[in-house]
C-alpha cells in the first residue's frame, strides 16, 4: 500500500514521482498549481480532482504498449480490406473464366474430335477456380477474421483502464489533500485511505493483465502475417501449377483438332454486296472501270486484312458521304439536292459502321451532340467525375460500401478527404439512388473499380 501513495510537500516544487506497482514503475506528474484555482473548494478545483486532474499518473511502458496495439490494429485492418478485395478479384476472374469456356463450348461443333475432352477440361477449370476461393476463404480470410476478433475486446479493456487510473487518481489526490491539512479529520483520512485502497486494487487488476496482454499480442503479429501469406503464396503456386496442366491438355486438344483439318488458314470467297457504293469513301480512289473488285480473305489464325484500318475510318464531316456517292456514280450531284443514290448509299455506309459509331455520327449530322451543353449536368451530385457501370454483383462487406448488381451505373465522385482513398477503390453514388433521394451522404459509398467499367 506504501508504495502507491506519495505525499508531496506543498511547499516543495512540483517534481515526478515514481510509484512501483508490482514490477511496473508509474511515473506521477504533479501539474504546477492554476492560478484560477483560488481554493481547494472553488468549481475548477473540484472539477481536477473529481477527474483525477490535479496530478497525472504516467505509465510510458504502458502507454507505448497502447501504441503498438493501435498501429497494429489499423495494419490488421487494411490487410482484412485489401484481401477481401482479392477475393473478390478472385471470384470476378473466375466468372470471366468460365464465360470464356462456355463460349469455347457453343463454337466447338459436334462433329469436331476433342469435343468431350474440351468439355471435361472446362468443368475441371471452374471446379479448379472454386477450389481456389475456398481454401483462400478458410485458410487467409477466416484467420484474419479470428485475429482481429480478439482486439474490439482489449481495446475496450484499455479505456477501462484509463477511466480507473482516473478514479485512482482522483482517490489519492483526495487523500493527500486530508493529509496536508491543517486542520485533520482522522474519519475522513480514513475513509479516504479505503476508497484509496479499493481504486488502487481495481486499476492494478486491469493494468497488470494488459501490461501482459499487449507486449504478447504485439509479438503475436510477425507469426500471422508470416502464417498468412504463406498460406496464399502456397495457394496461388499449386492454383497456377494445375491450371498450366489443364491448359495444356486444351492445347494438345486444339493442335489435334488443328491437324484433323490439315491446315489452320481457310479462305472464304466473299459475295457481291449492294452496299458497295458505299465503301468509296473507305479508299483513296475507286478501282478502274470493268476491274474485279478485291475478294478479301477470312483467316482462322486472325491475321489481319490490309484493309481493316482503312475500313474502320469513321467520316471527318457531314459532306464526306456525299463525296463517297459521287466517287461512286462519277457525277457529283447539283448543290442543294439529295439524289436518292446520295441517301441510299449514306444509310449503307452507316449500317457497316458499329451502333456507337452511327449513332454519334449521325447526332453530329443533325447538329446535336449530346453531353455537349451544360444543361444535362445539372442534375448530377456534386464533384461528378464520370460514370461507370458494374459488369459483376458485389456484396458489400462494411457500411460505407455500396452493393452492386451487374448492370447499375454508379456516378462517381472525389472522396472527401484523398487520404482516405485506397487503391483500386472508387467513391460514388448509384445513379438510381441519387435520381430518387437527392441525398449525397446516405447515398455514397466506396466500391472496387475493377468490378466497373467507365461509361462516360
Amino acid at each position: 500500500m506504501s508504495s502507491f501513495i506519495c505525499n508531496v510537500r506543498p511547499q516543495s516544487p512540483p517534481q515526478d514521482v515514481l510509484l512501483v506497482c508490482r514490477g511496473h514503475t508509474l511515473r506521477v506528474t504533479p501539474r504546477r498549481k492554476d492560478p484560477r484555482i483560488r481554493s481547494p473548494g472553488s468549481s475548477l478545483g473540484q472539477v481536477l480532482q473529481k477527474l483525477g486532474k490535479a496530478d497525472e499518473t504516467k505509465d510510458e511502458q504502458f502507454e507505448q504498449c497502447v501504441q503498438n496495439f493501435n498501429k497494429q490494429l489499423t495494419e490488421g485492418t487494411r490487410l482484412q480490406k485489401d484481401l477481401r478485395t482479392y477475393l473478390a478479384s478472385v471470384k470476378a476472374m473466375h466468372e470471366a473464366s468460365k464465360k470464356l469456356n462456355e463460349c469455347l463450348q457453343e463454337v466447338y461443333e459436334p462433329d469436331w474430335p476433342g469435343r468431350d475432352e474440351a468439355n471435361k477440361i472446362a468443368e475441371n477449370n471452374d471446379l479448379l477456380w472454386l477450389d481456389y476461393h475456398q481454401k483462400l476463404v478458410d485458410q487467409a480470410l477466416l484467420t484474419m477474421d479470428t485475429y482481429l476478433g480478439q482486439f474490439p475486446d482489449i481495446k475496450s479493456r484499455i479505456a477501462k483502464r484509463g477511466r480507473k487510473l482516473v478514479d485512482y487518481d482522483s482517490a489519492r489526490h483526495h487523500y493527500e489533500s486530508l493529509q496536508t491539512a491543517k486542520k485533520k479529520d482522522e474519519a475522513k483520512i480514513a475513509k479516504a485511505e479505503e476508497e484509496l485502497i479499493k481504486a488502487q486494487k481495481v486499476f492494478e487488476e486491469m493494468n497488470v493483465d494488459l501490461q501482459e496482454e499487449l507486449p504478447s499480442l504485439w509479438n503475436s503479429r510477425v507469426g500471422f502475417y508470416v502464417n498468412t501469406f504463406q498460406s496464399i503464396a502456397g495457394l496461388e503456386e499449386n492454383f497456377h501449377k494445375e491450371m498450366s496442366k489443364l491448359n495444356q491438355n486444351l492445347n494438345d486438344v486444339l493442335v489435334s483438332l488443328e491437324k484433323q483439318h490439315g491446315s489452320n488458314t481457310f479462305t472464304v470467297k466473299a459475295q457481291p454486296s449492294d452496299n458497295a457504293p458505299a465503301k468509296g469513301n473507305k479508299s483513296p480512289s475507286p478501282p478502274p472501270d470493268g476491274s474485279p473488285a478485291a475478294t478479301p480473305e477470312i483467316r482462322v489464325n486472325h491475321e489481319p486484312e490490309p484493309s481493316a484500318a482503312a475500313g474502320a475510318a469513321l467520316p471527318k464531316s457531314p459532306s464526306q458521304p456525299a463525296e463517297a456517292s459521287e466517287v461512286a456514280g462519277g457525277t457529283p450531284p447539283a448543290a442543294g439536292a439529295q439524289e436518292p443514290g446520295e441517301t441510299a448509299a449514306s444509310e449503307a455506309a452507316s449500317s457497316s459502321l458499329p451502333a456507337v459509331v452511327v449513332e454519334t455520327f449521325s447526332a453530329t449530322v443533325n447538329g446535336t451532340v449530346e453531353g455537349g451543353g451544360g444543361a444535362g449536368r445539372l442534375d448530377l451530385p456534386p464533384g461528378f467525375m464520370f460514370k461507370v457501370q458494374a459488369q459483376h454483383d458485389y456484396v458489400a462487406t462494411d457500411t460505407d460500401e455500396l452493393q452492386l448488381k451487374a448492370g447499375d451505373v454508379v456516378l462517381v465522385i472525389p472522396f472527401q478527404n484523398p487520404e482516405e482513398q485506397d487503391e483500386g477503390w472508387l467513391m460514388g453514388v448509384k445513379e438510381s439512388d441519387w435520381n430518387q433521394h437527392k441525398e449525397l451522404e446516405k447515398c455514397r459509398g466506396v466500391f472496387p473499380e475493377n468490378f466497373t467499367e467507365r461509361v462516360q
